[in-house]
């Protein structure tokens, strides 16, 4: 053994009595009864069991009583000294009680003794204690030696089984609660992914239909500001009432995603482009289900990348291309370019970097940036 494990007290979740099965429980209770059953037995069926020295006897057996449970509290606090003081006690009690002729209930203490310091105690403490109890039972056995002596080593060996038996039953409770306290993080960690996602949905859905329609309002504004015509005006208005009215729509879509109830992604697409002017899709590759997530992102990325050709490239043709490839999906959004529109100048580039996190998030990735006309947005997506 290393000095560590010489002066290292057995864990707490061993000294207690928790991770033990009913059955033993309720022998242990046994045992404990038994052995206090045998020092009343060998106190008043000794000769001095008698008159004040019943009394004396009785009084002994209780302090003993006390002094164990003392000792059994003392331990599982990790208290040394006082544990010391206790068994030295407990060893006092049986030598009186051997000096006055109560042979009996001094065996009884010396063995108790010798097995609860073995199992309870650092071992730097529990073998010179043990060997104290162990000789004294010895040197007042009347068995032959060698009987003597196979009965002192079950003594000792039972303690030392008892200790291993203690530790192992600490370990499975230190490892019990270590799993517990694991699985409860991990549900922390799914329950703040799952708000995560719920939020980054509803943002995205807000951020596209609001910036939407802040297109058209901002538009009707600028027209106001010059004169323009009521029926300009009010164009602008009626899109960005159309534009709310969609918001609605996909926040709807949104919610039916967060409960796994998503349309196909291809009649998504049509959808979306069947809105927009001068927009149309191409699909290719092999057709399957997406993940939750993986459908989400081409969603989420088609609806701004169409915002931002709507908001930049007024007029331009917007077309989308979805592949099928394997083990990804790609989806590639390029505009034909077009005059600046009057709400070029605005915004923050908060879309891009919105699109670009959620590719990231579920290890895709995403590029953007003008070519020789127009501007391209392409996504990929494992799946």
């Amino acid at each position: 053994m290393t000095d560590n494990a010489w002066t290292r007290w057995p864990s707490p979740e061993a000294l207690r009595r928790t991770g033990i099965s009913r059955a033993r429980l309720i022998l242990g209770r046994v045992a404990r009864l038994l052995a206090v059953g045998i020092l009343l037995w060998g106190v008043f069926n000794s000769d001095e069991g008698r008159g004040w020295g019943a009394v004396g006897a009785a009084a002994g057996v209780l302090l003993s009583a006390f002094a164990g449970w003392a000792f059994f509290r003392a331990t599982l606090a990790h208290r040394l000294w006082p544990s010391l003081a206790l068994l030295a006690l407990l060893l006092g009690i049986a030598v009186a009680a051997q000096a006055t002729g109560f042979r009996v209930p001094a065996l009884v203490i010396w063995c108790a003794c010798a097995i609860a310091s073995l199992e309870r105690l650092p071992m730097a403490a529990a073998v010179p204690v043990t060997s104290v109890a162990l000789a004294a039972y010895a040197a007042v056995n009347d068995d032959v030696w060698l009987t003597t002596t196979a009965t002192t080593a079950g003594l000792a060996l039972a303690g030392y089984v008892l200790r291993l038996d203690a530790e192992a039953r600490g370990n499975a409770q230190r490892l019990l609660a270590q799993e517990r306290a694991a699985r409860a993080a991990e549900t922390e960690s799914a329950a703040l992914a799952e708000r995560a996602r719920i939020a980054r949905e509803i943002h995205d859905v807000l951020a596209h239909s609001l910036s939407a329609q802040l297109v058209h309002l901002e538009a009707a504004r600028l027209l106001i500001e010059r004169g323009a015509g009521r029926e300009q005006i009010l164009e602008r208005v009626v899109a960005a009432r159309g534009m709310a009215r969609d918001g609605l729509s996909e926040t709807r879509q949104a919610l039916s995603a967060l409960r796994g109830e998503l349309t196909p992604l291809e009649d998504f697409l049509t959808q979306l482009v069947s809105a927009a002017e001068d927009a149309e899709v191409t699909i290719a590759g092999e057709r399957r289900p997406l993940s939750a997530e993986a459908s989400q992102a081409v969603r989420r990325v088609a609806q701004e990348a169409l915002t931002n050709a709507r908001k930049h490239a007024p007029g331009a043709k917007v077309r989308l291309r979805l592949v099928y490839g394997e083990g990804q999906v790609a989806l590639v959004v390029r505009d034909t370019g077009g005059l600046p529109g009057e709400l070029t100048g605005t915004g923050a580039g908060y879309g891009l970097l919105g699109m670009r996190e959620r590719a990231e998030l579920l290890g895709g990735s995403l590029v953007a940036g003008p070519e020789e006309e127009g501007f391209v947005v392409r996504l990929q997506v494992p799946v």
